[in-house]
């Protein structure tokens, strides 16, 4: 039939070397999650990441392209899920081979690339092929005609819409010619258009649309100013047309992944086995690339659907008679098909193996109790008989099947779901949530956010892979209540239905960026919440145009900020790590601010740390930022994340499943391994430079030390080094020498000081002429007591013990007292001599003066007391006090 064998590999590699030689630019698959069209579970057609070029919203280097595109189809209405590995051409995951013209070529040149792909350099043989037009496309069935040389009974007029193709309600449109290969008539079925059309001889294997019109609410309402090319075809179906066999499944990729499926579980892979062995081979290639991609299992959005894909092929590994998980072990023979057309398979490849292992293990552990479960609820029932809605629901809630896999498994029985009873269970779980969530404790003005999540479900979380994406927009909340639009000057809170946008939470602060559409919108957003753990909310000002529910709108973070952020979070955990190791594994987390600017870290610890454990510290988190490792991120449940050493966080709330943060090596070791749900550097490098700016208490064991990175860091650094040379400059020394310097400036202030109080004590006592300040000739004589009395201005109170010793000495025997008067304030000192303090306390005399002062208190031992008060202007008052006590 064809000249030589091809293999998917050759298949795809020759259309896209064909186009090229015609001029065509080879552009790479897009990713599954699309980059242009939030309304889009995934990518699941060639055309996808060209449509904002074919409506002329977006302009690039060139005006005809190919591509080998990726695709799946398994959410939302572009669902095939169900048929797959029961029919012959059935895929979640397949390719779209095509070849699109921007406004530079059109119908003639788009048959004429196909027949001659077709017959010239793959060899089809022409008799086997038959083509529809839309029947108006007088012009298509001509040109079919001329360049094809087909006759007109292999020229099939089609009136339905599945030869006329549209982008949506509004924008580009124009008819359709298929192309169909004919395997025999040795197959049941009819040319299409016949009424036996869906039998499985005539297969489709391209699509040509030919976009000349534009739509506007479903009506055509004038032609396109340039007139477009996009074709579309199946490189499975076409493969199996070129190597000469009628089911995809017999294709080379397939056989080889189907091979090791049954190697693997030791089974045939023919007879009952067979649907088992496709759905896993099928889905296998699903899970990969959509892995590959950066979605992860979830429980909703995308990776809800990555999800009920892997554990439906995980369920037939397990009807298989698979005791492991399987799906892990398969990744290296999807890398060997189709490694080499996409190298992102390679590299996400520890990726892959892991979440499909994780998944699996968690999958089998609640299998077992599903299916017996299942068994128990249809043991009474019949082919044919429907299982109660209720039961299904159970299944979904306690051992998370998911609908279609419940499905799945009575397919085989003959059996169906009560679908009705099930939506209905559903809806009482959510009335109960709802009721738990408001008996909660809960602001009732949050009450909002809960119905915002009832009506559209959590907001799926783009951030982690991507800083800019596409969102529609599902709610708005204006001043406590929601709202259909909000125009220029509003405060808006804005949630959409994904985002890359960060929601406070965890420490890390909410990203900040801006929210715009090409109908002029600007909403500044300053900052992004979550609330209920699943909403985001983009607190918006919009500075230009107007926003209502349902538009699409295009989401800017501040990437500048958020690798900032991202630099701090991941330094956070290498702090972590570093202050158990420095400190003890007494160390945990009681608190933390990830911010743009700086971080901050509060852990248990009973004391101060020392400046050079601190710097310990430190050069530790600094050997791994250079170090430059990088960061890994897995999927895990909390017990087996902790099982393997992951820290969880305090005050965290940890669902069934939790993002397990790897960063550096020690030994063999990963140095920090933490349960986060944050965002983080791609590799330590990234960190730059970790500088501690702070250390203290917080409260009783909690001690908080605050640090920069990066830029900040150095920033940090570099002044505190100009203040280091302006100080060397002003001790006209080097910065080097400063330390000696000030140490040897400390210690002549010491000195001079020490002079200063010697001089100023000396010149207090030893003055005379009475008065303040003055020393009596000699010691007044009180009831045969020496008594020295003083009030010295503007003295140091520190020297007060000093000056009654030295009055003490002076007198021999007696009682001396001393008041220094500063700032208003007065300290006073009483001392008595040795043979005196059976009869005089120095403590009570001096309690005489303070309350004469205005103070309270004060005290010492009987020989030396000291206090002091307020009211320095009665100081002399004071002495009059204790000369009155000794008094008889």
């Amino acid at each position: 039939m064809t000249a030589h064998y091809m293999s998917t590999n050759d298949i795809r590699r020759s259309f896209l070397d064909y186009f090229e030689s015609e001029g065509h630019a080879r552009v790479p698959s897009a990713p599954l999650v699309p980059q242009n069209d939030p309304t889009l579970m995934f990518v699941n057609a060639g055309m996808v990441p060209f449509k904002n070029v074919f409506t002329g919203l977006e302009t690039r280097p060139y005006v005809t392209a190919t591509s080998s595109q990726k695709c799946v189809r398994a959410g939302g209405k572009h669902n095939d899920l169900d048929n797959v590995g029961y029919t012959a051409r059935h895929h979640t995951f397949f390719e779209m081979l095509g070849n699109f013209s921007f406004g530079q070529y059109f119908k003639d040149q788009a048959i004429t690339h196909a027949w001659t792909l077709l017959t010239k350099v793959w060899g089809l043989p022409a008799d086997r092929l038959t083509v529809t037009v839309y029947h108006t496309d007088d012009e298509a069935f001509e040109l079919w005609q001329r360049i094809a040389g087909l006759p007109d009974d292999r020229i099939i007029r089609i009136a339905t819409a599945d030869n006329f193709w549209t982008m949506g309600d509004s924008g580009p449109c124009g008819p359709c010619s298929e192309i169909f290969y004919d395997h025999g008539d040795h197959i049941p079925g009819g040319p299409p258009g016949s009424p036996d059309e869906d039998g499985d001889r005539f297969v489709e294997i391209w699509n040509l649309v030919f976009m000349q019109y534009e739509q506007l609410d479903n009506q055509i309402v004038g032609d396109l100013p340039k007139p477009s090319i996009d074709t579309g075809m199946g490189l499975e179906r076409v493969a199996a047309v070129l190597q000469g066999v009628h089911d995809n499944y017999d294709t080379d990729t397939f056989k080889a992944l189907i091979a090791a499926s049954g190697a693997l579980t030791g089974t045939a892979t023919t007879g009952d086995n067979q649907a088992s062995h496709r759905i896993i081979a099928d889905h296998l290639r699903t899970s990969g690339f959509l892995v590959a991609d950066g979605v992860l299992p979830a429980n909703e959005g995308r990776g809800y659907v990555l999800r009920r894909i892997m554990r439906r092929a995980m369920r037939h590994a397990h009807l298989l008679g698979a005791k492991e998980p399987l799906m892990h072990r398969l990744v290296p023979a999807l890398i060997a098909e189709m490694g080499a057309a996409y190298p992102e398979l390679l590299r996400a490849q520890a990726s892959i193996e892991s979440t499909l292992l994780q998944e699996e293990k968690q999958f089998r552990r609640t299998l077992t109790n599903g299916l017996r479960l299942l068994d128990e609820a249809t043991a009474d029932m019949s082919a044919g008989d429907t299982l109660p809605g209720e039961t299904a629901f159970k299944l979904y809630d306690t051992f998370g099947f998911p609908y279609d896999l419940t499905e799945d498994a009575l397919r085989g029985l003959d059996m169906h779901i009560d679908r009705a009873g099930f939506d209905t269970a559903m809806a009482e779980q959510k009335r109960a949530a709802r009721a738990a969530w408001k008996g909660s404790g809960a602001k009732a003005s949050d009450d909002i956010w809960f119905d915002i999540a009832e009506q559209s479900g959590g907001t799926e979380f783009l951030g982690y892979s991507a800083t800019a994406g596409e969102g529609q927009v599902v709610a708005l909340v204006k001043d406590g209540a929601r709202v259909e639009h909000a125009t220029t000057g509003d405060s808006v809170s804005i949630v959409v239905n994904q985002t890359p946008f960060y929601g406070e939470s965890g420490g890390q602060v909410g990203d900040t960026g801006m929210i715009a559409n090409d109908e002029g919108l600007r909403a500044n957003v300053t900052e992004t919440s979550k609330q209920l753990g699943r909403i985001f909310v983009h607190h918006a000002r919009v500075d230009a145009g107007g926003i209502k529910v349902g538009d699409t709108v295009k989401l800017q973070i501040d990437v500048a900020r958020r690798d900032q952020i991202r630099a701090n979070h991941s330094a956070t955990h290498l702090l972590h790590e570093a202050l158990r190791q420095r400190l003890g594994l007494h160390v945990a987390q009681k608190g933390s601010l990830v911010a743009p600017d700086r971080l901050r870290f509060d852990f248990s610890q009973p004391t101060g740390i020392d400046p050079a454990r601190i710097g310990e510290i430190e050069a530790d988190v600094n050997h791994h930022i250079r170090a430059n490792s990088p960061v890994s991120t897995r999927l895990m449940t909390p017990d087996e994340a902790i099982k393997e050493g992951a820290m969880a966080l305090f005050g965290e709330k940890y669902g069934d499943e939790v993002r397990v943060v790897s960063m550096g090596t020690d030994g063999d070791n990963t140095y920090s391994l933490e349960l986060c749900g944050g965002t983080h550097v791609t590799a330590l490098g990234d960190i730059g430079l970790f500088k501690v700016v702070g250390e203290s208490a917080v409260s009783s064991g909690v001690r908080r030390i605050e640090a920069l990175t990066g830029e900040a860091a150095r920033q940090y650094l570099a002044s505190r080094d100009e203040k280091l040379r302006e100080t060397a400059a002003t001790l006209k020394s080097t910065p080097d020498e400063v330390p000696a310097r000030v140490a040897a400036l400390v210690e002549d202030r010491r000195r001079l000081e020490r002079e200063l109080a010697e001089a100023k004590k000396a010149l207090a006592l030893g003055g005379s002429g009475g008065g303040a300040g003055a020393m009596p000739a000699g010691p007044e004589q009180i009831n045969g007591v020496n008594f020295v009395g003083q009030v010295l201005n503007d003295f140091d109170a520190k020297g007060l013990r000093g000056a009654v010793d030295e009055a003490k000495q002076r007198i021999g025997s007696g009682i001396a007292v001393m008041v220094a008067v500063n700032d208003g304030r007065a300290s006073i000192a009483v001392g008595v001599s040795a043979d005196l303090i059976a009869t005089y306390n120095a403590v009570d005399l001096l309690r005489v003066a303070v309350a004469v002062l205005g103070g309270q208190g004060g005290g010492g031992r009987p020989d030396m007391a000291q206090g002091g008060g307020p009211e320095g202007t009665k100081a002399d008052e004071a002495l009059a006090a204790i000369r009155a006590t000794l008094t008889p």
